[in-house]
């Protein structure tokens, strides 16, 4: 599977050098080298893939995914029509949302057959499976947000994790696409756990208690720092989920970037530095293995820090409030 991924993406750089101008579906290349790279990391309409296509057997042939649906003109113009389309709001599937979409049909199968025949000795993907789950479980929810809670949002990481690691892991097929390395798509899952996040918090603190954190713990006495304090805290809560986004978005595109910047070394030099540049793009194509793992790991243990911070909160402010209190009685036995 490496070897014909950098085989498909060096062809595809040598078909993008040879191809007109791009149509207005975004399904041609331009002949410079960073727009062949353009074309195969953002999203877009068109999937390539080898088949039958021009009269006979092509490893550039095209589905126009907004012509599948209905949708008709380019994409963003008043002009953009279809059965999916509502005023500014378009629903049509892109390149990313099928790879998606793919990849979860994947992540179903897998877990739905590992899981199909349990034992008590796990074998097989079903020993890998619940491998992974408890990994989840007792190296990142425990230790996070506390044997107590750690359950109630084992669901969501769970999901969090496999969905992540199988999208990573997907876009490394050839011809797929890479969906953790659209922006809106590590946007989604970022909101979704600032959401849960937020929850953890009003629910453990009560909504006053939650608003009475936002100020920083600046007492009533001092409330004119409250318009400094209140606008850094919520402030605070906001930079979590855009470090969750950049993270895991910066990350998948750069690994792309690089392999593909590789192999355009061949044709941007000469074919004499086609062993180096495949070495190297081989070498950081499995630093990609590791790296989808590691991104899956990485948002999964924010996650449950960030739910855990907010658990954490409440059992300070019970701590306090606890304190205070032994404080007051030790002062009335006196």
């Amino acid at each position: 599977m490496i070897a014909s991924t950098l085989v498909t993406l060096a062809f595809s750089l040598t078909l993008g050098q040879h191809q007109p101008a791009p149509d207005a579906h975004g399904g041609g290349h331009d002949e410079s080298l960073g727009a062949v790279m353009m074309h195969h990391v953002v999203d877009g309409d068109v999937i390539e893939f080898p088949g039958y296509c021009h009269g006979g057997l092509a490893w550039n042939c095209e589905w126009n995914v907004a012509a599948a649906f209905g949708a008709a003109g380019e994409r963003g113009t008043p002009e953009r029509a279809g059965p999916l389309v509502f005023g500014a709001v378009d629903l049509t599937p892109t390149k990313h949302v099928i790879m998606m979409w793919l990849a979860s049909a994947l992540l179903l199968l897998v877990v739905l057959t590992a899981t199909r025949k349990r034992s008590l000795v796990p074998r097989g993907a079903y020993n890998f499976v619940e491998l992974l789950v408890a990994f989840v479980r007792n190296e990142l929810a425990v230790p996070n947000i506390g044997k107590k809670d750690a359950d109630r949002f084992l669901p969501y990481l769970l999901t969090a994790f496999f969905f992540i690691l199988f999208v990573n892991l997907f876009g490394l097929i050839p011809y797929s696409g890479t969906a953790t390395a659209n922006v809106n798509v590590t946007v989604c899952l970022a909101v979704f756990t600032f959401l849960i996040t937020q929850y953890a918090a009003i629910k453990a603190m009560g909504i006053g208690a939650y608003l009475g954190h936002l100020t920083g713990g600046v007492p009533k006495s001092l409330w004119p720092l409250w318009f400094v304090m209140v606008p850094v805290e919520v402030l605070g809560l906001f930079t979590k989920p855009f470090a969750l986004t950049v993270r895991l978005f910066a990350n998948m595109v750069a690994g792309h970037f690089v392999i593909l910047a590789l192999l355009g070394l061949i044709f941007a030099i000469s074919v004499w530095v086609a062993p180096a540049s495949v070495a190297l793009a081989l070498a950081i194509f499995m630093l990609e293995l590791f790296v989808a793992f590691v991104q899956a790991y990485i948002f999964t243990m924010l996650s449950c820090l960030f739910i855990g911070a907010g658990l954490a909160s409440h059992g300070h402010d019970e701590h306090e409030e606890h304190g205070a209190a032994s404080g007051d009685h030790a002062e009335a036995h006196h």
